[in-house]
C-alpha cells in the first residue's frame, strides 16, 4: 500500500477534505492551499478506491482549466510539484497531457485538459471518468460543470467493481458576484431577470457543497473609511507562506485586486482608468438594503441589444439614492419593454415615475418602422429622450453627485443589489489604456457590458436635472439634444406610466 502524508492547513481545507459530497468547491484567496488540497484530495481518492479483481486500484480523473497555457505553467506544475516524474511515473508532454501512476497497487490516470478548443471540449464528453477536478472554476461557466458531472462515476466499470466514490471537485479565487458559482453557493441571490428555467439551473442540489475560506488579511476601518490591512489570524495554509506573504503582494495593489486576491471578496478587476475616480464602494455602497423613499422615481434607459435600466431617486435635500436595475443581454427593446414594465408594477407600484432615455433612440432601426420610445409607448412606457448625449456632460453629472457632501454625509448611495453598477463603478467601466506602459487612455469610456447600465446611469441624471446647468455653460459638439416638440410622450388618452398600468394591469 502507498503511504502518503498531509495535513490540511486550515479548518475549511479539513472540512473540504472530509466531505463526500459529488461536488464540492473551495474558494480561497491566493496562497491558501486549494490547489494543492484539489491535488492530494485526488490522489487521496485513488488510495481509498475498492480493488478490482486483478488486484489494482483503478482510478480515471480528468484536471480541467480555462486555458493551454494556465493549465501548463500553473495546474500541471503544481501537480508535479507533488507528484513528481522520478517517484511517481513518466509525464506525457503531448496532447492530452498525461500522467499515468501505477505505484504498489495504484493504477491512476490523471488526463489534464485545457478548453480553450473545440476538440478538447470533444474530448471531455466523451472520457469515461472517476472524478474531475476543475482549477480555477470561475474562468468556467456553468454549462461545462453541467458536462464535467456527466462524464464522472463511468470508470472503472462495474465489473471492475464500479468507482468507490465519485464526483467534482473545484477550486477557484472569488468570482464576480453574478458567477453561477455566488448564486449556488448562496453569496448572493438569484437574478429575478431571469427565466424560471434559468433560475432551476442555479438552485444547489442537496449533494452539492461549497467552502469559503478565511481572507488572507483583514481591513483597518476608522470611520467608515479604509486605512489599511494586517494579517488575518484565521488565514489558512500560514505555515507554507512567508511571513510577510500578503504585505508584500498587496504592494502597489487596487484595492478591487486586493478584495478579489486576498480578502476573498466576490467582485471584478479593474481594468483601464475608472470613469469615476470619486467612488469608493466602502462609502457609496449600502451595506443595508435602501427603502423605497415617498418621493418620485427617476428612471434612465440605454437601449441595444444589451439594454438596461437604473431607477433612483433624489431626497429633498439633493442626496441621491439608487434604488434598483434592470439589466439584460441579448435582447431587443421589444422584449425589453414588456421586462421594465412588469419591474415598475412590481417594485414601484403607484409611484410617480418619470422616464429618459438615449436620444438617440429618436431615430429608427433599420429593421424597425418604429423607434424604441415608439415601442416603449405602445408597451405603456412614457418616457423621454435625456436632454444631452454628450458623454462628457453625462460623465460630470454623475461625478458632481458622487462628489457630493450633505451635512458630512455622501450625496450618492447605491443600492447593494445594483451589482453591474457596482462593477462598473469599481473599474468594469473604464477609459481602456492605449499603451502597454505609461497612463494613455481612450478619450471615452470602453464600451462592454458594464458601459450599458452606466449610460443608462447618466441619462437618468441628465433627465432629473443634474445636467442642467453643464448643458447651460458648455458646448457639446456631436451630441444628440431632445426635440422639444416631439410629441409622442404626451399622448391624449395615457397621462404617465403608472396611469397606464394601472388600466392594464
Amino acid at each position: 500500500m502507498t503511504e502518503f502524508t498531509y495535513k490540511p492547513g486550515g479548518a475549511v481545507l479539513k472540512e473540504f477534505m472530509k466531505s463526500d459530497d459529488f461536488f464540492r468547491g473551495l474558494r480561497g484567496p491566493v496562497g491558501s492551499g486549494k490547489s494543492v488540497a484539489c491535488c492530494v484530495e485526488l490522489f487521496r481518492r485513488a488510495l481509498a478506491q475498492g480493488k478490482a479483481k486483478d488486484g489494482f486500484r483503478k482510478s480515471r480523473w480528468a484536471v480541467i482549466r480555462n486555458t493551454n497555457p494556465q493549465l501548463r505553467t500553473t495546474t500541471i506544475k503544481t501537480w508535479l510539484d507533488w507528484f513528481p516524474e522520478n517517484d511517481f511515473g513518466h509525464f506525457a508532454w503531448s496532447v492530452p497531457y498525461t500522467h499515468r501512476i501505477r505505484k504498489g497497487e495504484i493504477d491512476l490516470e490523471v488526463i489534464f485538459l485545457a478548453l480553450d478548443r473545440p476538440e478538447d471540449v470533444k474530448k471531455l464528453l466523451s472520457l469515461e471518468l472517476t472524478g474531475v477536478w476543475i482549477n480555477e472554476a470561475r474562468e468556467l461557466p456553468k454549462s461545462i460543470i453541467d458536462a464535467c458531472t456527466m462524464r464522472v462515476g463511468r470508470y472503472p466499470s462495474m465489473r471492475d467493481g464500479g468507482a468507490t466514490w465519485y464526483g467534482v471537485i473545484c477550486d477557484t479565487n472569488a468570482p464576480e458576484e453574478d458567477h453561477w458559482w455566488a448564486v449556488m453557493a448562496g453569496d448572493v441571490p438569484v437574478p429575478d431577470h431571469i427565466s424560471r428555467d434559468e433560475a432551476l439551473m442555479l438552485v444547489k442540489p442537496d449533494n452539492w457543497s461549497f467552502f469559503t475560506q478565511p481572507s488572507g488579511m483583514t481591513e483597518k476601518v476608522n470611520n467608515k473609511r479604509l486605512e489599511g490591512y494586517e494579517p488575518n489570524s484565521l488565514a489558512e495554509n500560514k505555515k507554507n507562506l512567508t511571513e510577510n506573504y500578503y504585505n508584500n503582494i498587496i504592494k502597489g495593489k487596487t484595492k478591487s485586486w486586493i478584495d478579489v486576491y486576498v480578502m476573498n471578496k466576490l467582485g471584478s478587476l479593474e481594468e483601464g482608468k475608472p470613469v469615476y475616480s470619486g467612488f469608493k464602494e466602502e462609502l457609496h455602497i449600502s451595506r443595508e438594503t435602501i427603502p423605497i423613499a415617498e418621493v418620485p422615481v427617476f428612471v434612465g434607459i440605454d437601449f441595444g441589444l444589451t439594454p438596461a435600466a437604473v431607477f433612483g431617486q433624489r431626497l429633498p435635500m439633493g442626496k441621491w439614492l439608487i434604488v434598483h436595475e434592470l439589466v439584460c443581454f441579448d435582447m431587443g427593446i421589444t422584449r425589453f419593454s414588456e421586462l421594465l414594465r412588469a419591474e415598475i408594477a412590481k417594485k414601484f407600484k403607484g409611484m410617480d415615475i418619470d422616464i429618459y432615455g438615449d436620444p438617440s433612440g429618436d431615430f429608427r432601426a433599420q429593421t424597425d418602422e418604429r423607434t424604441p420610445f415608439q415601442v416603449l409607448r405602445q408597451n405603456g412606457i412614457v418616457a423621454k429622450p435625456a436632454p444631452s448625449n454628450d458623454v462628457a456632460l453625462r460623465i460630470e453629472a454623475v461625478e458632481t453627485a458622487v462628489n457630493r457632501l450633505i451635512d458630512g454625509e455622501v450625496g450618492f448611495l447605491v443600492d447593494k443589489s445594483c451589482i453591474n453598477l457596482k462593477k462598473g463603478f469599481n473599474g468594469g467601466y473604464h477609459y481602456r489604456r492605449i499603451q502597454v506602459t505609461g497612463d494613455r487612455y481612450d478619450d471615452r469610456p470602453y464600451k462592454n457590458r458594464y458601459s450599458h447600465v452606466h449610460d443608462a446611469l447618466q441619462y437618468l441624471m441628465m433627465g432629473a436635472g443634474e445636467g442642467k446647468s453643464l448643458i447651460a455653460g458648455k458646448s457639446h459638439k456631436k451630441s444628440y439634444v431632445s426635440n422639444k416638440g416631439w410629441d409622442v410622450f404626451k399622448p391624449k388618452k395615457i397621462k404617465s406610466t403608472w396611469d397606464f398600468l394601472r388600466r392594464n394591469g
